[in-house]
């Protein structure tokens, strides 16, 4: 029997396969929250991450990559970052309009439905020395696991702007 595969997660595995990008999947059960994905994930290696999509006063968007336990200080990130004014939180109708993915399965990934390049993705630089950082690929019963210079491989073919910060500081 075969596994369906979302048009949309084809296309997307098939886009990082052309940049030479291999990809391996982990399935998991459906989940709610990051500590159900915990205990669902298995033993899957590699830094498991949390992804923001947050908004300036200007309505500038920012998708931010960190460490799933990471801290995360909203009332000082937008100096940063270089943001107009204090950042919120995105609405899901915003996740589900310009990155094409619902709120609990947001991911880097999505970026290649962000046609119009709205948002800056913001990487927390205390990841991008780690072996794998797994993210959900378009939906969130699934990871991927990807090296840094793979994600940042994929955030340039999708024609994005791109920070690496210190969110921790």
């Amino acid at each position: 029997m075969k596994t369906y595969v979302d048009p949309r997660q084809q296309e997307l595995i098939e886009f990082l396969e052309s940049l030479g990008i291999k990809v391996s999947r982990v399935p998991y059960p459906p989940h709610g929250t990051v500590e159900e994905g915990r205990l669902l994930r298995g033993d899957m290696p590699g830094t498991f991450t949390k992804n923001l999509l947050l908004k300036d006063k200007k309505g500038r968007l920012f998708l931010v990559v960190a460490e799933e336990t990471q801290s995360i200080d909203l009332r000082t990130l937008h100096v940063k970052v270089g943001a107009n004014g204090r950042l919120g939180f995105a609405s899901p109708d915003i996740v589900r309009e310009i990155l094409g993915v619902e709120p609990g399965a947001l991911t880097p990934l999505a970026l290649m439905h962000d046609r119009n390049h709205a948002a800056t993705v913001v990487l927390d630089g205390k990841i991008m020395n780690d072996d794998q950082l797994n993210f959900h690929p378009l939906i969130n019963t699934e990871s991927i696991g990807l090296a840094p210079i793979h994600l940042i491989q994929f955030i340039t073919a999708t024609c994005h702007q791109y920070i690496v910060v210190e969110l921790d500081t």
